[in-house]
């Protein structure tokens, strides 16, 4: 088995993405994912090799984790064979997720008991900036650690921000969300407001992308998304739900009355109560009005 430099924990819409593109730079990669069936395409691949967590971090290798939050983490820590007995030495963890900074910061000090070092580097680029390699990277932790990473992270993103202490990519992240979403729902009301005052919604969008309304939502979400009609933003209202609920508790816990983020996160409650949570995002759009009006 060749030793990896790299290994890569989760392989949906984001991960897959992310271990390709470290493959393409050159670099040894190890990969791994709870789902067989995620696994598969892997397995008998030359370029990669399927490892665990605890295999991963007895060879030393820089592991990338590209799951939901936090618990999966701490999860594959655990047990005799989990990464915290068996890590090797000059073993570094970067936590791609989109989690809460106080739990980041915790599980961070327990990875350094043990001489890992950790640090969060939260994303941005959804799905296609992973294929692509381009994403953002919001990175909290050693600063010197993240600088002799810089070329490997190189091959999966555009753009790296380092942000101070653990916890700090977290906590921009869950900041950068709080706009995203807010904006994305923002323009799905304008579009409403649109249609219903007989105007086109490909021309409201238009007219947005060249004038102060544009953003991220109109330029991109919109375009290839909604009015495409293809409804793959390959992200769940799940995740959008889960986003909102850690920047209120954020906020909260910086005694910041956050009404518009509290306005943006009682919808897409609304909308999982509706049984969405499974759902593309996208998907918001046409029943945007319908979840609005629930009680």
């Amino acid at each position: 088995m060749t030793t990896p430099e790299i290994g890569v924990i989760g392989l949906g819409n984001m991960g897959r993405g992310i271990a390709e593109n470290f493959v393409k730079a050159g670099y040894v990669t190890a990969v791994w994912d709870v789902s067989e069936a995620a696994r598969a395409p892997f397995d008998e691949r030359p370029d990669t090799t399927v490892m665990s967590p605890g295999d991963m971090a007895a060879a030393s290798a820089m592991m990338v984790y590209v799951v939901p939050a936090t618990p999966e983490i701490e999860g594959s820590f655990e047990g005799p064979d989990g990464v915290l007995g068996r890590t090797g030495e000059g073993t570094v963890i970067f936590d791609l997720t989109t989690s809460f900074p106080e739990d980041t910061k915790r599980i961070a000090a327990r990875a350094n008991e043990h001489g890992i070092a950790y640090l969060d580097a939260a994303m941005s680029g959804g799905a296609t900036g992973a294929d692509a390699g381009t994403l953002t990277l919001m990175v909290g932790g050693d600063e010197t650690i993240f600088e002799s990473c810089r070329a490997r992270l190189d091959a999966i993103a555009d753009y790296l921000f380092y942000l101070g202490d653990v916890g700090s990519g977290h906590a921009m992240k869950l900041i950068h969300n709080m706009v995203t979403h807010a904006v994305f729902l923002t323009n799905c009301e304008a579009g409403r407001m649109a249609e219903r005052a007989g105007l086109n919604l490909a021309d409201m969008i238009d007219v947005f992308n060249v004038s102060n309304a544009r953003s991220y939502a109109s330029e991109a979400r919109f375009p290839r998304h909604i009015l495409s009609g293809k409804w793959d933003a390959r992200s769940r209202v799940y995740n959008l739900n889960k986003d909102l609920g850690m920047a209120l508790r954020m906020a909260e816990g910086l005694d910041m009355d956050a009404r518009y983020t509290r306005e943006t996160s009682e919808f897409l409650k609304k909308a999982i109560e509706r049984g969405m949570a499974e759902d593309d995002y996208s998907l918001l759009y046409p029943v945007f009005d319908e979840i609005r009006e629930m009680k």
